[in-house]
Order: structure tokens, then sequence, then C-alpha cells
């Protein structure tokens, strides 16, 4: 894969491909037709599929990220002047008009770590503390108990920088990289994103890292008492917490009498870490946060500017960057498998799709299936052969559950002989990486060490990868629809989590997606996939909740506030395209095409379809972790709204004929 196959810029989501080859049947439809609809999107979806045949959209997420790459720049005396202008242009045009700070998605609150980061990067950049926006962001900052208060990344960023003691951050030794698995703490207790975060971090705080900053710039004005003079770091969460902080508090004291011996040891075996999950240009584990990380550690090891190691990184991180003219922004990770493979789907229920298309699409995931390489989940299952797919063009330490299920899913429905060998080594490979419970992970099997979220540096709250409903239901699906001789146990013991996890309203938790409404389309595919009877109380009462909460234009939408307050399940001022899609879907799958529900969301995506053939909505539409991390899959409100009418379609055709 060469970096030529990835998005440099916004533009060129658009594809090159003439569309007049493609079928016409909007033409013949009448433009306020679901026929005509669909005949639209599937012409401009088409036209957005690259030459090799795979889709990959923008994922955007707060201006954190945006606001560390120019951090970063500094952090490491790598300053791109003319970039980092475009990058604090995009960071102006995100902040709240009405708290001055900016949220974590759009719409939303302030967060002030966020803030704090966007406000420093804009101070670094050049903005004046006394213009407009840096004195209402500045206040906002204050209101919110000033930089003291943020979360443990952002202090250990500040920390980093400078900027307050490291008595402030947690306690976080590189040789937390020696402890055998069998400590309360261990790396494979934790999610694969923390464990690519954690170990470069652990580096950089055990040397106390100091950025370049070559510009002297700090920000002593958003903390409410100096920086040194602040004795109140960690607020008590719990009273688990509070025996936590105790025993950190304890184990710190010790850390003068590590022995060097010890460290470098310790350092070492990280650095190594590292190493083996650089992942090219790629970057390590494919996210940001732990590119930026791997970027610093190396570079603090006595790495050159120019070695291979360290050129990697920087190519992984600016594979990242979207600029757009006067503007530039970076995204968390890319999502080619992803965006492909949902698009496939989608596709796949159009009759009227050129199944080349189709074909092009799945054949270009085939040789992405990761079937023998390195990766975390072997360490628990050395015998399992592997046979997922990742989330980005590479990542082979870290094949996710959801992918694989939904790329095995459109091969079976395309042509399960073509793709036998394929098909069979994901579903071994996901049967394999059930749970306990019967539910499936993203990343891993029972990573439910809960207690781990209650440690200093787990503020965050997402530092584990338990089973969820959305995995489990593409999983429980895939192997339902697969239906290979064995594997009727597993699929079984998927199909009674799910059935446990439903909410009392008969709503099921999105955690990959927003929210109530993406967890009941999932699990309703699901279920229809496996063939439950759409009479099954568990369908009946899902049915009931999403007709309760469509809106009175015939759209679905659902805030992340969701996430805060599960009041507000299925509950926005607004309706959007990728959550009436998912709506509609769900109510599909249970058998309800012909109400008047899904006509009124029909109508509505009809009537919301852009000029251009396709939808768009400045809504993030899911989490990255709940409460603390969001994104805006841009793909979503293209593939999801044209899945919907592609079904409704089909199946009124099947009706009316």
């Amino acid at each position: 894969m060469t970096r030529t196959s990835l998005q440099k810029n916004s533009n060129d989501r658009m594809s090159e491909a003439a569309t007049d080859r493609w079928p016409d049947r909007d033409q013949i439809a009448t433009k306020a037709s679901p026929e005509g609809a669909l005949g639209r999107a599937r012409k401009a979806l088409l036209s957005l599929q690259k030459e090799d045949g795979h889709w990959c959209f923008p994922l955007e997420a707060d201006c954190t990220i945006t606001s560390e790459y120019i951090l970063m720049m500094h952090f490491m005396d790598d300053v791109d002047v003319g970039l980092e202008i475009k990058l604090a242009r995009f960071i102006r045009e995100q902040q709240g008009s009405e708290h001055g700070g900016w949220a974590l998605y759009f719409g939303g609150q302030i967060d002030l770590s966020c803030t704090i980061k966007a406000y420093y990067a804009l101070k670094i950049v050049g903005d004046s503390p006394d213009a407009p926006h840096m004195v209402r962001a500045r206040t906002a900052i204050l209101a919110h108990g000033g930089a003291a208060r943020a979360n443990s990344f952002t202090r250990i960023l500040l920390a980093m920088w400078g900027q307050m003691p490291w008595r402030g951050v947690p306690f976080m030794p590189v040789e937390v990289i020696l402890l055998p698995s069998w400590f309360p703490f261990h790396l494979s207790k934790i999610a694969y994103w923390s464990r690519t975060v954690t170990v470069p971090l652990t580096i950089l705080y055990s040397l106390k890292v100091q950025s370049a900053n070559p510009r002297k710039i700090g920000i002593p004005e958003l903390f409410t008492v100096p920086a040194e003079d602040e004795h109140d770091y960690f607020p008590v969460r719990s009273t688990l917490n509070r025996v936590f902080l105790m025993i950190e508090r304890t184990a710190r004291l010790f850390e003068p009498l590590i022995p060097q011996s010890l460290r470098r040891v310790a350092l070492k075996r990280a650095e190594h870490w590292i190493i083996e999950r650089l992942n090219g240009d790629f970057g390590l584990g494919g996210i940001f946060p732990a590119m930026v990380n791997a970027n610093a550690a190396l570079a603090l090891l006595g790495y050159e500017y120019e070695h291979p190691y360290r050129e990697q990184c920087r190519q992984a991180l600016r594979g990242l960057l979207l600029e757009e003219g006067e503007r530039a922004w970076c995204q968390p990770c890319s999502s080619p498998v992803w965006d492909t493979v949902l698009a496939t789907l989608a596709m796949q229920e159009d009759a009227d799709a050129d199944q080349k298309s189709i074909r092009r699409a799945l054949d270009w995931l085939v040789p992405l299936q990761i079937l023998d390489a390195p990766a975390d989940w072997k360490d628990e299952h050395p015998d399992l052969p592997g046979g997922g797919w990742a989330f980005q063009y590479a990542n082979p330490h870290y094949p996710d559950l959801d992918d694989t299920a939904a790329v095995a899913w459109a091969m079976y429905q395309a042509d399960p002989d073509a793709y036998r060998y394929s098909l069979e080594r994901a579903s071994d490979w996901l049967i394999g990486m059930q749970s306990s419970n019967g539910g499936f992970a993203a990343f891993d099997v029972d990573n439910t060490y809960y207690y781990l979220n209650e440690i200093p540096f787990a503020d965050h709250g997402a530092l584990l990868d338990p089973p969820t409903s959305d995995v489990s239901a593409r999983c429980t699906g895939f192997l339902a629809l697969y239906g290979k001789e064995g594997q009727q146990d597993a699929m079984n013991r998927g199909l009674n989590y799910l059935l446990s996890e439903q909410e009392p309203s008969g709503a099921w938790f999105g955690r990959w997606g927003s929210n109530y409404i993406y967890g009941t389309w999932s699990v309703l595919e699901s279920l229809r996939l496996v063939r439950v009877d759409t009479e099954h109380s568990a369908i009946r009462r899902a049915v009931q909740w999403l007709k309760s909460v469509q809106r009175d234009d015939g759209g679905w939408g659902e805030s992340n506030d969701s996430y805060l307050d599960s009041q507000k399940a299925g509950q926005f001022f607004t309706s959007t395209p990728s959550q009436t899609a998912w709506a509609l879907l769900g109510l599909m799958a249970a058998g309800e095409v012909h109400s008047q529900e899904v006509r009124s969301g029909i109508d509505y995506l009809v009537r919301t379809q852009g000029n251009d053939g396709l939808w768009d909505q400045p809504w993030f539409n899911a989490p990255g972790f709940p409460r603390v991390f969001y994104l805006k899959y841009y793909g979503y409100a293209k593939y999801f709204p044209l899945w919907a009418l592609a079904r409704f379609n089909a199946m009124t055709r099947k009706t009316s004929v």
C-alpha cells in the first residue's frame, strides 16, 4: 500500500470516474420519489469510489487533535509555519459562540481540556492573549476551574511543556512494562488504544521530557493559582479511586530508589515494544495520540531526525492531515476498511447497483485480511489462527472484530464460494475472540477489569474494551448468516448476550455509534440475520421505542448528550440523515416496511437529499470513547441513507409484484 492511495485533502474524496456508465433509473423516476433519490445517491456514491475499489471518507474529531498537531510541531521544534496558520484557522472556526470554549462535538458544551489545548495552540501560533476570542476562551477556562482541573492527558502535556509540576500528573514509570501478567495492572488488561498511547507515554514520563518550545510561550494565565502552588490536582472520583490515589502517592516516593539498571531494562523493553508495532507509514496503532507519543519517545531515546523510524512517524502523522484551501485539520485516524465495507453493504441491497463495483470493493479488502502476523491478541490466544481486518489501511497488530464481521457479512452476501477461504478464517477468528459472557468486544477478549477505570490515570473512563451490543450484533449476525457446522453454540451465546443487554426502554446502547438509535439498529439487524421471529417481545419493544422517538418531520435524531444522560436517548432538536437511516433500517429489519413511520422516514430522506445526490450533516455521529471523545464519520450521511432507500425499494418491489 503506497501513501498515494491515501487522501491528501478533502477534494481527493471526489473520484474522477465518469458517471455516465452507471444505471440511470433516476432519470425515469420523479425527483421526489424514493426510487429517484436512490438512483441519484447510487450514482453519487459510486463516483466517490477510488480506482482500486475502496472508499475512504474524512473522520473528524474535536479540536484536541488539530491543536495537538500544532503543539507537536513546537514540542519537536519542527514547525511548518504555513501549515500551522491553516490549522489555527480551523481551530478558531470551531470556537463556541455561546460558551467561548471548544466542545467535544459540534453544538456541544465546553470541554475544559480541549479548550486549554486549543488556547495554547493558538497562543503559540501567535494569537494575542488580548484578542477577543482568546479573552473569551481564557475566561471560560478559569470559570471551569482553570488548567489544574484538566484531565490527566492534558496535565501530562502541560508538565512536558514546563507549565506545571510533574507531581500534578499520574505516576507512570516505564517499569510498568515489566510487571507480570498476574499483577493487578498489566498492559494486557487495558484496551489496545490505551496500550499504544501509554507505553511511549511512560518513556516521556520517566525521562521527564521537556518541550523545545522555540518561541518560549507559556500559559500561566490559565491557572487560578500558580501551578507550583496548586495542591489539588487529583479530585477524588470514588472510594476505590481514593485507595488508588493513596497507593500511587506511596509508590511515587520510591521512584528515586529504582535502580538505574532496572530503568535501562524497562526503557529498552518499551523501545522494542514501540518499534515492533510502529506500523510503517501508518503509525503506531493507526491512531494519532499513539503516533505523537511514539514520535517524541523515539526522539528522546536518541533516534536522529533522519532515522527511518522517525521518518515513518512523521509520514504517518502527515497522512492524517486534510488541507482545505486556507484551512487544514487533522484526523484521529483513517477509516478505509470501515467505509468500504459499509458502502458495499449499502450497495448490495440496491438491485440496480453495478455489481462490478461491489466486487472491486470486496476484492480490495481480500489482501487486507490479517492471516499471520504478530498481534497483541495472540498473547492470550497463541494457537488461534488470524483472520481479522483492521479499521485502517494497515494495523496488523490490532485487527478488530467489528470490521471483520462486517467484511465477512458483505463477502458472504456477494459470493460465499469465491470468498470461501476468507470467510472461514474470519469466522474461526471471531469465535476464538468471543468473550466469556457471550458478547464480543472491539479488539480483545474479556477485557473487563473495571477496577482499572479508577486508577488516577484513567479519569477518562475509557481504559478498557469490554463486549458491547453493537459489535456483538454484527459478529452474531454474521455467524448466523454463515451457518458453519459447529458454530451454532457461539451464535446462540451471542444472541443470549444481546437479549440480556436490551434496555428497559426497548433500546440498545450504542458504544461505537450515537447512540441508542445506532445500538438498536445494530441489534435488530442481527436478529434479522439470526431469523428471530419479528413478533419476539424484544423486537416488538425495540420497534415501539424507535417509533416513540420519531420526530414530527419524519426523521430521527439523537444528541451525544445521551451518553451523559440516558433520559435523552433518541432525543435531539433536529433529525439527521444517518440516524434516520439507522432507525429505518432497524424498523425494516423488524418487518415494519409498510408502517407509516417508515414511509415518513423515507420521505424525510428524499426531502433532505442534496443536489449532489447525497446527504450532509454537521453533527458528530459516533463516540471514540463515550463522554470524552467523539467522531464525525463523513461517510455515514452518504451510504447509510442510500442503504435505507435501497432496502425500502427492494422490499416494496417484492410486495408489489
